[in-house]
């Protein structure tokens, strides 16, 4: 085990202390499950009070990087971040850092469908049949009359939810998971009063015969067609 012990001002040291150890976690220098050092031997290390330490280490745990357990065997252990729990953090932040900055719409809605064209060919290969079925089950209900703005929107992220995830690899469904659950909530909110629920439902059910005959191509123009229409709203919506 490897810890930076040195380079700590006397400026937000609970903050310094755990930024360090969070590197030391990042880097691999401390392992999955490995103990950190006790509260009194962190505390002299850095030189620093154990409340200093204790605080630390609360930063750490809200960020699920350790995990404290108590009795004779226990103390503050690194933590195995969990797919679920990053998911969640993911998409808090994205959610967070697009809803508190100044970004364009036009760009998050470019950056939005350049990443999901991304995944499309690989859902055009390996999509499974249920994963089909999912989708007519959300066309089917963006198809309906009476659908609130709501539950329209939930059933918009589910669909392209689905999409993604059909590409089978968790690497790409986990960095989807800020686009689709965070960007596409927001496109909705702005843009619903003027969308076409009926063309928007049609985009979708080309797309998904596209993957069900393995059509790339289709897929991906289709994508670039609901990407330049929610472009068109967006324009809309600031020229009026």
């Amino acid at each position: 085990m490897s810890i930076e012990y040195t380079g700590i001002t006397r400026e937000g040291l609970s903050k310094q202390i755990a930024d360090a150890i969070r590197t030391a976690i990042i880097d691999g220098r401390l392992m999955v499950d490995e103990r950190l050092p006790s509260e009194i031997e962190l505390a002299d290390r850095f030189g620093v009070s154990r409340p200093t330490v204790r605080e630390a280490l609360k930063r750490l745990a809200a960020q699920n990087l350790i995990r404290t357990q108590r009795g004779p065997t226990g103390g503050a252990f690194v933590n195995r971040l969990t797919w679920s729990e990053a998911h969640d953090a993911l998409v808090t932040t994205s959610t967070l850092l697009i809803g508190m900055n100044d970004i364009p719409f036009e760009e998050a809605i470019e950056a939005r469908f350049a990443l999901e064209a991304a995944c499309l060919p690989f859902a055009v290969e390996r999509r499974s049949d249920d994963q089909l079925e999912s989708l007519r089950q959300e066309i089917e209900k963006q198809r309906r009359g009476g659908m609130s703005d709501e539950a329209f929107c939930a059933s918009d992220v589910r669909f392209h939810r689905v999409l993604v995830d059909a590409a089978d690899n968790p690497v790409l469904s986990f960095q989807m998971a800020g686009v689709i659950e965070a960007m596409q909530p927001l496109m909705n909110m702005l843009t619903y009063r003027m969308r076409d629920r009926t063309r928007i439902a049609r985009l979708h059910a080309t797309l998904a015969d596209a993957l069900e005959t393995r059509d790339a191509p289709t897929a991906l123009e289709t994508l670039k067609d609901l990407g330049d229409y929610t472009q068109d709203l967006a324009r809309a919506r600031r020229e009026g």
